[in-house]
């Protein structure tokens, strides 16, 4: 056996250089590269080893800890979990950035593999530059915070300790049921120890994908629970994305005429116009799949964790003897809902239970209420894309009790638009490439290209909503081009979210990788105040005012942006957008540049798209002094009592 003489920092890039990953016979690198932000507690060891020698590992440089892990997760999340970017930290403040992120990645179960520099192993100099000290426990640092939203944790306190580290990050990394945020939390001096590491820790590892089959016995009970029902409807979780599965969803679903709803995750597995594709489901759900929830007898959730919003609070499935049939990868996820357990890849599940269900010949009892659902879907979108401002008394899409004529009115002064968002998302799903990849994460956008966004190509839809963080958006649009360059990618942003992170802006500049970004700016943090009205409440402190000053509120006039000013600081070509016309020659010369872009779109508040026929649990005052707070409350009572209790 042959020894290394090598630094704890120059061996872990030397293993991560070695990381293949094969998935149905074709073999690939998995870690592309690494992002770093260099520090006290980075530079002298990792970035040393980096600077010596990085193999075939790309390094970027990021200019925002979390800004760059969400960058990580984008490409992560658009290559199928098949391919990784590592991020690298200094210790304290720039390890603290990747928490939100890391919660990000694991949420989402996206693998994400985070290097933060750690305080001094020996602790001679105690305490280090940035380091918390606890008294009642000196061993915890900074890093410990990631113990709560990683998938795996580990501190490499002496050089021998990262062989086994390292063996149990890619472990869970390249694990469909349990991958997500993997952290190794590398002390400052013991990045720059030796050891003589034997040479075949260096060795070539490739690590196969899990495809799972199903077990007879779990097959059997899914075929005896479809037995009992007439319709069925598929849940086409994230799970049949990663697994490439849509071919099977295809054919399961056209032999045995069942209809499939998209999760946010989901959605871009299978084109919008595919006949037995009915759309977003759940609180952020569509007509057509919202209407067919309520009337299905069955779900057959693939790949999906059926978050909140997918299920609207447990409440969307309305029949009475409703089942639900859980194909999964994941144990955890198989049991929710109570579900019948059918434990398996998505691909390999589906198709073993096609052919039992061909061989059975069954077919679903929809009838003509799939494409009738499509049509009142198709007639709807159209609708609400042609939605423009009409003038006094036009109604928004939103009807509540904002006084809205005074704000339009207020807004239109400051910015000379009267766009309605609805009828911006109409121009863009029309004008954009076929092949064009949009990007979103929080805020109203979400719901909006959930419920009307019409997908053209595979893989095209990337929206963030496991975690709904906001300031991924264009972060992760950087990602999202690192991992296919060829393909056109625009971020879908609202203000609030842009304002909140959008760093990676500058690195998308300085590594020539062209992103989009179309801002969508109504001054105001707009789904959460359609929210607080929606539940009884005033506008109160949602929308972007000035403090009053004689009411101490933030009630004041509207603070007016000039987004597109600062995306030209940064050396982007910009486009300032207050009509249709001009929005369309906006999106026409931005895909004529080489250079990222940002269109600042002015959209008046309350013209999103409102939800259709669903409930979110999401709480509220049960005493007040409001009436309109206390008839919510009333309400939510009424529409617990219909929900399931688990």
């Amino acid at each position: 056996m042959g020894t290394i003489r090598l630094t704890t920092a120059q061996a872990l890039v030397k293993f991560l250089d070695n990381q293949f990953i094969n998935v149905d016979g074709v073999e690939s690198k998995f870690v592309h590269g690494i992002f770093a932000i260099f520090g006290h507690g980075n530079v002298l060891g990792l970035g040393q080893a980096l600077e010596q020698d990085r193999g075939e590992l790309m390094v970027y440089q990021g200019r925002n800890e979390q800004g760059m892990a969400h960058a990580a997760i984008g490409f992560a999340k658009q290559k199928l979990r098949r391919q990784i970017i590592a991020c690298s930290s200094s210790v304290g403040p720039g390890a603290a950035n990747m928490i939100t992120a890391a919660a990000t990645a694991t949420a989402n179960r996206i693998p994400l593999l985070l290097l933060p520099g750690d305080v001094f192993a020996t602790r001679q100099p105690d305490p280090v530059l940035q380091q918390i000290e606890q008294s009642h426990d000196l061993s915890i640092s900074t890093n410990d915070a990631f113990r709560a939203v990683s998938k795996y944790w580990d501190r490499v306190s002496r050089p021998e300790q990262l062989m086994t580290a390292c063996i149990n990050a890619m472990r869970v990394l390249t694990d469909p049921a349990e991958t997500g945020a993997v952290t190794l939390s590398l002390p400052q001096d013991v990045q720059g120890e030796a050891w003589d590491y034997p040479d075949y820790f260096f060795q070539k590892r490739v690590h196969r994908l899990d495809r799972r089959l199903p077990v007879e016995a779990q097959l059997q009970d899914a075929l005896a629970l479809l037995a009992t029902k007439r319709k069925p409807l598929i849940i086409c979780g994230g799970g049949v994305k990663y697994s490439g599965a849509g071919d099977a969803l295809r054919a399961f679903a056209e032999r045995h005429q069942i209809p499939f709803a998209e999760t946010q995750a989901g959605k871009g597995t299978l084109v919008s116009d595919h006949p037995l594709n009915v759309g977003g489901v759940g609180e952020t759900g569509c007509l057509a799949a919202n209407l067919l929830a309520k009337e299905a007898d069955l779900v057959i959730g693939v790949g999906t964790r059926y978050t909140d919003f997918t299920t609207a609070s447990k409440w969307i499935f309305q029949h009475p003897d409703v089942s639900f049939l859980n194909i999964n990868v994941s144990n955890f996820d198989s049991y929710k809902l109570d579900g019948v357990q059918l434990l398996a890849d998505a691909r390999e599940g589906l198709s073993a239970l096609d052919a039992r269900l061909a061989a059975q010949g069954f077919n679903s009892g929809w009838g003509a209420q799939i494409e009738q659902a499509q049509s009142k879907l198709l007639k709807e979108t159209q609708r609400v894309y042609a939605a423009v401002y009409s003038g006094e008394g036009f109604v928004p899409e939103i009807d509540d009790h904002l006084d809205r004529e005074a704000v339009w009115a207020e807004f239109n002064r400051l910015t000379n638009s009267f766009l309605t968002q609805s009828s911006v998302l109409g121009t863009l799903n029309e004008q954009l490439p076929k092949d064009a990849v949009i990007v979103a994460a929080a805020g109203s956008l979400p719901g909006d290209l959930q419920r009307m966004w019409r997908t053209q190509d595979y893989n095209g839809y990337h929206v963030e909503y496991g975690y709904s963080c906001m300031g991924y958006e264009v972060n992760a649009s950087l990602g999202v081009k690192l991992a296919e360059p060829q393909r056109e990618v625009f971020t879908l942003v609202g203000d609030g979210s842009f304002m909140m992170l959008h760093s990676e802006l500058v690195t998308s500049i300085q590594e020539r990788a062209k992103i989009n970004v179309v801002l969508f700016d109504n001054m105001t943090n707009g789904c959460i105040n359609n929210l607080q009205m929606e539940h009884g409440m005033d506008s109160f402190t949602t929308e972007f005012r000035f403090r009053d000053s004689e009411t101490q509120a933030l009630n004041g006039g509207f603070v007016p942006v000039d987004f597109a000013a600062i995306a030209a600081g940064y050396g982007c070509k910009t486009y300032r957008v207050s009509t249709l016309e001009q929005l369309q020659q906006a999106l026409e010369d931005a895909q004529k540049q080489t250079v990222s872009t940002l269109i600042d779109v002015k959209v008046l508040p309350k013209t999103m798209i409102h939800k259709y026929f669903s409930w979110w649990n999401v709480g509220g005052a049960r005493v007040s002094q409001s009436e309109r707070v206390d008839a919510v409350a009333t309400m939510l009572d009424e529409h617990i009592a219909q929900a399931r209790k688990y």
